[in-house]
């Protein structure tokens, strides 16, 4: 099991609790025509929190994955993080190991390149818009 947290695009995302977990649950069918691993594909503001992102948590898979050599190396491997890369939405999966890390710095990030976040792993579930607005 991981700890999963996502970032969205905040003008695809509806504002309604209802809604928005509608529109989660079709964006994580994962039915988009690419790859889910390059974030060529996402806004801009996506793209720039996803290099953000992996400077801390490098990507396990994709473009902007560590090469062998670079993980024979790494000090701690654990930070390596699976990413789904859609048009509206970036899921991350997490070591549990790093799940306050992980909170902090992809929320951090989020307000920084304003896009939305969504603790996915929590029984609340958290959805908070760049503006602030936590859906309910």
């Amino acid at each position: 099991m991981s700890y999963d947290l996502m970032v969205f695009e905040k003008t695809a995302a509806p504002k309604s609790k209802k809604e928005f977990m509608e529109w989660y649950d079709k964006q994580t069918e994962w039915e988009e025509e690419h790859n889910y691993d390059d974030p060529v594909v996402s806004s801009a503001d996506l793209r720039n929190w996803f290099m953000d992102m992996i400077t801390k948590f490098p990507q396990m898979n994709g473009p902007y994955a560590p090469s062998d050599d670079e993980l024979d190396n790494m000090e701690n491997d654990s930070y390596v993080t699976d990413y789904s890369v859609g048009k509206e939405v970036i899921y991350a999966a997490f070591a549990w190991s790093l799940a306050e890390e992980a909170f902090e710095t992809m929320k951090e990030l989020a307000i920084k390149h304003h896009v939305g976040f969504f603790n996915v792993s929590s029984s609340n579930g958290e959805i908070i818009f760049p503006n602030g607005e936590v859906l309910k």
